[in-house]
């Protein structure tokens, strides 16, 4: 008895120690076959709790960093491109239209006096234009005054004509324009053959071209002034060039 009664408390003692390692595993005291009971389900069926490996967690923590670090880019890659500022504009140069215009230069005319007698004069004229507004259409008046040689006696030729002016005003202050005069004028000396004075008129054109200072300009111009002396008509070409003043 003594013999069966050491055994039956050997036994005793390996099943308490096998129950307690048993609860240490599993604190809750659920087993599989206990839930699968629970639930309904046949003890035979097992389900698997996945459970996240060493190097899943170690991937997650790079994808997190490389997120992290790259969302200043993404960021900046999904604001709206900002338009390219428009280039400085630079006004190189402004000029003023004048309503008055007063001219003063040099003249060279060549007078015919007749189809075979012709010479060459040289001398001044004089010029006020007067734009209304400052308009495209201005009153223009003019007085000139050459001098010359005709068979060896001192010539003179002085007209004084108005009309009208129209001009095209261009870039950087450049003014064209054109003109038609009618007047009056007189021719030194006198001759056998007519009067000294005559009828006259003058058409033709120009351009004037501005200086640093937008109220002063050079004046290139050419003409063709028309006389009827010694009982035939003359038409002299002419050519001037000088300095022109608005205000």
């Amino acid at each position: 008895m003594r013999d069966l009664g050491i055994v039956l408390g050997a036994i005793f003692l390996f099943a308490a120690g096998a129950g307690a390692q048993a609860s240490a595993g599993n604190p809750s005291g659920i087993t599989p076959t206990s839930w699968n009971a629970a639930l309904g389900m046949s003890t035979e069926t097992s389900y698997a709790v996945p459970v996240a490996s060493t190097s899943d967690v170690t991937s997650n923590k790079t994808l997190y960093a490389n997120a992290v670090t790259s969302a200043p880019a993404l960021a900046t890659l999904a604001e709206p491109a900002q338009p390219a500022p428009d280039p400085p504009q630079y006004v190189r140069s402004v000029f003023q239209t004048y309503n008055w215009e007063a001219y003063f230069g040099y003249t060279f005319l060549r007078f015919y006096a007749s189809p075979a007698l012709t010479r060459n004069t040289n001398g001044v004229n004089l010029g006020v234009v007067y734009y209304p507004g400052g308009k495209w259409f201005g009153v223009d008046t003019e007085a000139l005054g050459t001098f010359g040689s005709l068979l060896n006696v001192t010539e003179k030729f002085v007209m004084a004509a108005g009309g009208g002016r129209v001009r095209w005003q261009g870039p950087r202050g450049i003014e064209v324009w054109a003109h038609g005069l009618a007047g009056y004028s007189h021719f030194l000396p006198q001759t056998a053959l007519g009067g000294q004075s005559a009828f006259a008129f003058e058409t033709g054109a120009g351009v004037d071209l501005n200086l640093r200072h937008e109220r002063w300009a050079v004046r290139l111009a050419g003409d063709m002034v028309g006389t009827s002396y010694f009982q035939t008509h003359q038409y002299s070409p002419k050519a001037s060039a000088g300095i022109v003043i608005k205000f």
